[in-house]
């Protein structure tokens, strides 16, 4: 039997692009989401105790590996300041510096944004415009301070939409979004309550579950609708890897899959080492004499075959562990380095125009995806404050590289300044991928750089 389809039903797109959602969201989680999903990401072995596998699941750690791309490569278009074209009004531009009401700025906002983006494959900026009454003119709008802002949506929370095409434009005609309503519970506390907004041309609605008088049973229910000033819904997305219309997948995916891999594989290895550091006593022929183990003790055996030692693990399948995760390491370094490689054939309409222009990598066309959204959404906030036009942004998009090997050793860089990987361990990097001379030694190497820095008292300062 069908289930009942309701405003909270996912739509078959969405449902396809949800499928993705546990796993990033876990990954993004870090470990405690990663343990919290238990067998999902981390199978219970067979014959395993359930006790046995809730402490291995306990002591499990991540690799953030997933996280940590997405957060580097997401902040590269954003490592210089965001920049305004000369035709931004001047009302935009101040309210970009408080763009989602909660004290972000439009280059903060953008960060987030496409950080969700790289992650997700998609994300979403709705341009809302807050609910006034008793207000008729925009000095009055003025006067209380109501204009229009963006808001950062998760597509986790996108349940479906409805589109047309309009003047040759896909254009939506509906869009639901899953929303939490805060309401007061008592004097101290407050109730979560779970919510559907549904946005149309020039309307909107809102659904929340509530028992039905005449039944008792709850349903979704229509609690409150309006009308807006906006002809259109106000919504831009934002793609890392656009599949369709509003429809996207991780850029990072495979990446996110091999992080699990790794995050399986290393909590094997934490088994087997805690197995190998563990010896057991084994006793032969020892009759029923109480084995006493010590320094200053000693066990006796009326035969000739008894015997007592320890049996430890050889340590063979340890070391092959610690290759295989190396390895794995290694792998998901690369998967991310790729989106900074420039590839040959990766051209927009202005290089195809010039062909002196070299190609682009995928993180410069997913920023440039970015930036287009933002002067889309910048629009629509020109268009609920009575402006002509919203102008255009500029992002930096002078970070691409030629080889992998160059790409990889960036991101290595930027996990060695924030003190996530080790002098030494960047300098093997380098090393392996042929950008350091392999005669060179590291300790040697390191009293060298120690020369370099100044000593105190030697600096002078000249006319």
């Amino acid at each position: 039997m069908q289930q009942e389809r309701t405003v909270r039903t996912l739509s078959p797109e969405a449902e396809t692009m949800a499928q993705n959602w546990p796993l990033i969201s876990a990954l993004l989680g870090g470990t405690s989401a990663m343990r919290a999903a238990a067998q999902a990401f981390l199978p219970q072995w067979p014959n395993e105790p359930d006790k046995s596998y809730k402490d291995r699941t306990a002591t499990a750690t991540l690799f953030p590996a997933f996280s940590r791309t997405v957060e580097v490569l997401g902040a590269k278009p954003f490592s210089k300041p965001l920049t305004y074209s000369d035709d931004v009004p001047a009302t935009l531009k101040a309210w970009c510096e408080d763009v989602d009401l909660q004290g972000r700025n439009l280059h903060a906002f953008a960060d987030s944004v496409t950080a969700d983006a790289l992650a997700r494959g998609i994300a979403g900026i709705l341009v809302d415009y807050p609910t006034v009454t008793g207000v008729r003119t925009k000095a009055d709008e003025k006067k209380i301070g109501a204009r229009p802002y963006f808001v950062q949506i998760s597509f986790e929370n996108v349940l479906g939409w409805k589109s047309e095409r309009i003047e040759g434009v896909e254009t939506l005609t509906q869009l639901r979004l899953l929303e939490v309503a805060v309401e007061e519970d008592g004097p101290f506390h407050e109730r979560r309550v779970p919510q559907v907004r549904v946005l149309y041309p020039g309307r909107w609605e809102t659904w929340q579950k509530r028992k039905d008088s005449t039944t008792g049973e709850e349903k979704w229910t229509l609690v409150g609708e309006g009308t807006t000033s906006l002809q259109k819904i106000p919504f831009v997305p934002v793609y890392g890897n656009r599949t369709a219309f509003m429809m996207g997948t991780p850029p990072l995916l495979e990446l996110a899959h091999m992080n699990v891999e790794h995050w399986q594989s290393k909590s094997d290895q934490q088994t087997i080492l805690h197995i190998a550091r563990v010896p057991i006593l084994f006793a032969r022929m020892l009759g029923d004499s109480k084995i006493v183990v010590g320094g200053a003790q000693a066990v006796q055996s009326d035969s000739e075959h008894g015997d007592l030692k320890f049996v430890e693990h050889s340590g063979a399948a340890i070391e092959a562990g610690r290759l295989s995760i190396l390895d794995l390491e290694d792998r998901m370094r690369q998967v991310g380095a790729e989106l900074l490689v420039i590839k040959p054939g990766n051209t927009s309409i202005t290089q195809t125009v010039a062909d002196n222009e070299p190609g682009m990598c995928a993180l410069q066309r997913i920023t440039q995806g970015v930036e287009d959204a933002l002067d889309a959404a910048m629009q629509l906030m020109a268009e609920w404050a009575g402006e002509q036009s919203g102008g255009h942004v500029q992002l930096f998009k002078d970070f691409g590289v030629h080889t992998l090997s160059e790409a990889s050793l960036q991101l290595l860089r930027e996990m060695n300044v924030d003190g996530t990987l080790s002098d030494e361990q960047l300098f093997i990097e380098a090393q392996r991928r042929g950008l350091v001379s392999p005669d060179i030694k590291w300790e040697d190497e390191k009293k060298r750089i120690a020369q370099n820095i100044p000593k105190q008292g030697n600096v002078s300062i000249s006319d």
